[in-house]
């Protein structure tokens, strides 16, 4: 079986010693064996392990999350690859739609053909919400397009800078990090830190809705994020049981 250095593991994965060095420290990556000579040699499974401390650094989750995902009782790795390949297919077919995009667009402006005007939205965010918002009517009936109607006429009016579009996605995305880790660290859904991040997720909400969620929009969320299979998809990526662990505490905390 090979056995290699923190040089050549670090010429064949692509990332640096230093990094290598820093993940052995932290306990991140612990070397197969340290040699007389004090070299770290890596054998298949540290290099099996390095591989999903790079995929879960590719979906931005911090070292501590991923080092609780890791050393989490129920982790499985292929079951962990299989939702890191359905959350990359899903981002390739959004890519691809919008590389189609860039090429329409070159080809109009180059006046090698014609493009319609919504032809220049195609795959950006937008076209995912008119499919939530479709959604959502079909799941509570004709009223919620009023609401929906009423929301973005609310939010258009307040409007939202990039800098504020992009802090947003950085607190969600540090809510559902933060949800999966007190799962790993098997937290129960009542415990303090898990409703100090539900505390923290509705203030959020609270800043992007035209109004502060109530008891039963919070439990209502709860049941949008179990129910789209977009949402299922996007945490079971992060983690194998997330949907089912965020929604009860999120459902807990209503009730509370």
């Amino acid at each position: 079986m090979s056995r290699y250095t923190v040089k050549q593991l670090a010429k064949l994965s692509g990332v640096s010693v230093r990094t290598l060095h820093h993940y052995d420290e932290i306990g991140l990556l612990k070397p197969a064996a340290v040699g007389e000579n004090g070299y770290r040699y890596y054998g298949r499974e540290e290099l099996l392990r390095l591989q999903q401390i790079l995929f879960h650094r590719e979906l931005e989750f911090p070292l501590e999350a991923i080092r609780a995902v890791l050393a989490a009782p129920n982790y499985d790795r292929i079951e962990t690859l299989k939702r890191h390949r359905l959350t990359l297919a899903a981002q390739a077919k959004r890519y691809r739609s919008l590389i189609a995009t860039v090429d329409a667009t070159l080809a109009a402006l180059e006046g090698d053909q014609t493009m319609d005007d919504k032809e220049l939205y195609q795959g950006f965010a937008p076209e995912k919400q008119a499919e939530y918002e479709d959604w959502l009517i079909d799941r509570y009936g004709e009223p919620m397009r009023e609401k929906i109607a009423d929301s973005k006429a609310k939010m258009k009016e307040r409007g939202l800078s990039k800098a504020q579009f992009d802090d947003m996605q950085t607190k969600i995305d540090a809510f559902e990090i933060g949800m999966a880790k007190a799962m790993a660290d098997g937290l129960p859904i009542d415990s303090a830190p898990v409703r100090e991040i539900l505390a923290g997720h509705q203030a959020w909400l609270a800043q992007v809705w035209p109004n502060p969620p109530s008891k039963e929009s919070y439990a209502g969320l709860a049941d949008i994020y179990s129910e789209h299979p977009d949402f299922r998809a996007k945490y079971e990526a992060r983690a194998a049981g997330l949907t089912e662990y965020m929604t009860s505490a999120m459902r807990a905390w209503a009730a509370a």
